[in-house]
This record gives C-alpha cells, structure tokens and sequence, in this order.
C-alpha cells in the first residue's frame, strides 16, 4: 500500500538529525505508515494512560526506563495528548542524541501552539491527508504505481488536456463512489461503510477536540460543522452563522480555526491584485474529505439524484490539488477569483510569476472568459469529471 510520503519519510533521517513530525487527522494512515517505513522501532501510544503519565513526567531518567537503550528508533504516537508535548520531545531529543524520533499527531493547533518554542530547530513537520485519487486506485488495485498527479496535470503545459479521455477502468464509477464516501483508508476494505463515517464524525472528530479543551461547547460545534457541510464552496458569512447559532462571530472564528487545524476543513481566500470590483475579504469553505463532508449532512445518495454533485466534484478537486502541492513542496498559493458582478475563477494557483485560473466542472460548460481578460499572463484550465484523470 503506497504512499506518496513514503520516500520522504523514509529519508528523513539521511537528511536531517530533526524530530520527525507527521502531522493528520485520525485513522487517515500516520501509524501505518511510519510503522512500515520504521519496523524496527520502540513504538508508545499516548492515548495509553500509564505511558500518557510517563511522558508527562517530564524525567529524562523516567524516560529511560521506558525506552530500551538498544533503540535506534521510537515512535510517539499521537503526541498531543501529551500536556506539553514541545517539553518532553526536547528533552528526549537533547538528552538521547543518538535516538531517531519519529511522532504523530491529529491536531497541529495543539502541537505547534505547544512544540513551537521548545522545538524550534529541532522538528521538521509533515502532513498527511485523507488518500489521493492515486494512492486509492493504487490500494484498490486498479493502478500499480502512483502514477497521476492532478497538479502537473494542471501546471504542466506538456501532461493538460482538456479533451475527455478513455479508460481501461470504470472512472466515471469509482469517482462517483469517492464523492459519495470519500477517500479515508478504512474504506478500501469496508466499501460504501456509512456507518463507519458517522461514527467517525461523532465521535473522531470531536475526541482530540474535546480531550483538547478547545472546544467548550460541544453542540455549538457540531451544529457549526453541519452548517458548513451545507455550504462548500460557498463564501462564508460569518455574521449569519453567528446569528444562526446565537453565538458571538469570534467564537465562530475560533471554532473553524480549530477545525482547519484539526484537518477537517480548510479555507480559500480571494485572489485579488485590489481592482475595485473584485472580493477581497470573504473566504470559501472546503473539507479535506468529501465523505465527512456527505456524514455531516446525513447524506449518502446516489449522485445521480443530488443536486451538490457540482459542489462536491469541485472540493474533491481542490483538496487534491492541494495533497499534491504538500507531497510535492510545489509550494503554491491557492485562492479562489470572484467578482462583485458575478464572475469567479473556480481555484487560482500562483507561484512567483505564475498564474493559473482552474475552472471546475462536473459537467463541461463554456469557459467563463472575465478571468482571462483581467490577468491575460495567466494560463486557463478546464477540469471536469470526463477529464481530470
């Protein structure tokens, strides 16, 4: 089972003498992975409460006992359960110097708010994200290798096409079942599993938020989440959720800010050079998962006879375009373009002197010409679900 982080996990350690960090939400793939690329390593669970007290010790003697002195390698899992994470790794990390550490973590609110100082210099992070349309073929069986990669397919001159292609697969299916369930790797196994997503979502969701303390109301929160769910690829309005829930708009803020760093959902802000009829404050909401996304609302439906299908294809293409760009360190900026009268550029990457304007669309529709004409250096492309792959 593949990864595209595979080869930069597992030369991390030749490149730097770091904590290695794997940032992600739960049961995306974080044991998995560092378990495969490091089998020989001590490996502590901190949801475990007698080791969760040990770490919290804050004891390089303490620690020693726990650690085999043989070790070359440990793995800290789920590291921000720790009351201070950022303290015990340095320790560790300046006491043992010989020891390769490796940790994971769902929350990068809780450890770089609580590692930033005590680690600086010492952690390299990485994210990892529900599976790429590639790693799921991949683990599916369907493809071999990761061998597709949507942001050259956009970026690069040579590999776009707009022109619909055929497969020696069935895409048009597997993509409907991705944006009716998403892409965690539970699923690969357990198809079509609503139950699991449900539960994933009550309770997943919320247990490292909760345990946390970022969160004071519960409720609040998970009617805050469902609104949202209702809203992808819209601009948020962040007065009318504050209203709608009888809370105050900073609380809102505060809340989406926990969840956009608890890798549930993410923001795209507008992209504007400040022509005045361009938006230039309001954000639009996406989730890392489509299928957390549908859990939310309660909705599995055939996409056939949903009306968001449009909505839902084009956060499935963002969010992989963004996993590709983190893998890749393409390091692109990613907004979207809208203009007070009505005209929008989908997703709008840019890097350095490069400007690219992405139209998103399940279905093939004339090309919204307004962006060209504002930013003519800019090149233009067209993804839809006959295309994409």
């Amino acid at each position: 089972m593949k990864r595209h982080l595979d080869s930069k996990v597992s030369q991390h350690f030749e490149k730097y003498k770091q904590v290695l960090i794997l940032l992600g939400s739960r049961q995306v793939g974080k044991t998995t992975l560092v378990k495969k690329i490091f089998p020989e390593a001590d490996y502590f669970l901190v949801d475990n409460e007698p080791i969760k007290k040990i770490f919290e010790s804050y004891d390089i003697e303490t620690y020693k006992t726990l650690i085999n002195k043989n070790s070359k390698e440990i793995i800290i899992d789920e590291i921000h359960l720790i009351d201070n994470p950022g303290r015990a790794i340095k320790i560790i990390y300046d006491q043992l110097e010989d020891l390769k550490i490796i940790i994971t973590g769902s929350s990068s609110f809780h450890i770089k708010n609580k590692t930033g100082e005590s680690l600086a210099g010492r952690k390299i992070d990485y994210n990892i994200y529900p599976l790429s349309f590639s790693e799921y073929l991949n683990q599916k069986g369907i493809e071999e290798d990761l061998n597709f990669n949507i942001l050259e397919k956009i970026t690069d001159d040579k590999k776009y096409s707009p022109e619909d292609r055929l497969y020696r697969f069935d895409l048009k299916n597997i993509l409907n079942n991705v944006l009716t369930y998403g892409q965690y790797p539970h699923l690969i196994k357990n198809p079509n599993d609503e139950k699991y997503l449900l539960n994933f979502v009550d309770s997943l969701i919320f247990k490292d938020i909760l345990e946390l303390n970022l969160i004071e109301d519960k409720k609040m929160a998970k009617d805050l989440l469902k609104l949202l769910a209702f809203q992808i690829g819209n601009l948020i309005n962040y007065s009318e959720l504050a209203n709608s829930l009888k809370a105050d708009q900073r609380t809102i803020k505060r809340y989406i800010e926990i969840f956009e760093q608890s890798f549930v959902l993410f923001r795209l802000y507008p992209y504007s050079k400040n022509k005045r009829d361009e938006i230039i404050k309001s954000a639009k909401i996406f989730f890392y998962d489509v299928g957390v996304r549908n859990s939310l609302i309660g909705d599995f439906s055939d996409l056939k006879s949903r009306t968001d299908k449009g909505a839902l294809f084009e956060n499935f293409i963002i969010s992989e375009l963004i996993k590709q760009d983190s893998y890749s360190d393409k390091n692109f900026k990613f907004y979207y373009w809208r203009t007070k009268q009505g005209s929008e550029m989908d997703v709008v990457l840019e890097r350095g002197n490069e400007l690219i304007g992405v139209e998103v669309k399940y279905k093939q529709k004339a090309v919204n010409k307004a962006f060209r004409n504002r930013y003519p250096e800019a090149k233009v492309r067209i993804v839809t679900a006959d295309n994409f792959y």
